[in-house]
């Protein structure tokens, strides 16, 4: 305590506790953590006043929810992938539906900022129609860069949406795209060595879409087992093994429109 209260009273008196713990081994060979300065000053009442940070968006954490209908929760989340060619990083970011379980909108670029969070929110409310509703969605969403900021909170109240946030390291409860993006880095991104950012554009646009169309047809076979026989939705892909992506997303809509439901094309 004699050596901290010499280097106060001297050069360290703007110091805070971690400049301290340099001066202390460097001056006088000590082996001591910063912990320790830092449990020394607060016994000895000494630390510096703490900067107090008012956030115009007090948080609002996330709780369990019943979910009954679509549009009520959204998750939302990003996934990097990586460019073998070119030595970088890609970003996607989902919104996903967790009653449905489908993305209602996506973001895939070189960078993800708040700025693209933002628009990838407005796509999804736009796409179900969501800007003239009464009741909107909750967006949940992880505590990242993007979802923190001021400009996504204020956007969010500017659409009327209301934004929770889980704890950290809790990534169980946005568990449902954090699953979506776990079969997207096993059944996409980690087939493919892509040489170009337009060859992971390509390949994560199309992954996306069949995803969306594959889970569709699984909620409609819960949730419509009186008007559907459910041998129309078994599809052999046994025998489609050469075929390729586009194909086979073409396939699929097709057979969606022999079960006539408009609001899946």
């Amino acid at each position: 305590m004699e050596r901290i209260m010499e280097l106060v009273s001297a050069d360290g008196n703007a110091y805070g506790y971690r400049k301290l713990t340099v001066a202390l081994r460097r001056d006088y060979g000590l082996i001591i953590n910063k912990k320790k300065v830092y449990r020394l000053f607060r016994e000895l009442n000494i630390l510096r006043p703490q900067r107090k940070v008012n956030s115009s968006y007090p948080r609002k954490l996330a709780g369990n929810r019943i979910i009954t209908n679509s549009n009520q929760l959204f998750e939302t989340d990003i996934k990097y992938g990586y460019i073998a060619g070119e030595d970088r990083f890609f970003f996607i970011q989902s919104c996903l539906d967790v009653y449905d379980r489908s993305v209602v909108a996506y973001h895939i670029g070189l960078r993800c900022e708040a700025n693209d969070v933002i628009r990838t929110l407005q796509t999804a409310l736009f796409k179900r129609q969501l800007f003239k509703a009464q009741t909107k969605s909750v967006i949940r969403s992880d505590n990242g860069p993007q979802f923190i900021s001021h400009g996504f909170e204020a956007a969010c109240e500017s659409f009327g949406v209301e934004h929770e946030r889980i704890p950290p390291r809790t990534p169980n409860m946005n568990a449902h795209i954090e699953s979506f993006h776990r079969l997207l880095q096993d059944e996409c991104l980690a087939r493919y060595d892509f040489e170009t950012y337009s060859e992971a554009y390509e390949a994560v646009t199309e992954f996306i879409p069949a995803f969306a169309i594959c889970r569709r047809l699984s909620f409609m076979r819960k949730t419509r087992q009186n008007r559907f026989r459910s041998e129309k939705f078994v599809y052999n892909f046994k025998n489609e093994v050469s075929m390729s992506k586009r194909e086979l997303v073409s396939k699929l809509r097709g057979l969606i429109r022999e079960l006539r439901i408009p609001w899946l094309y």
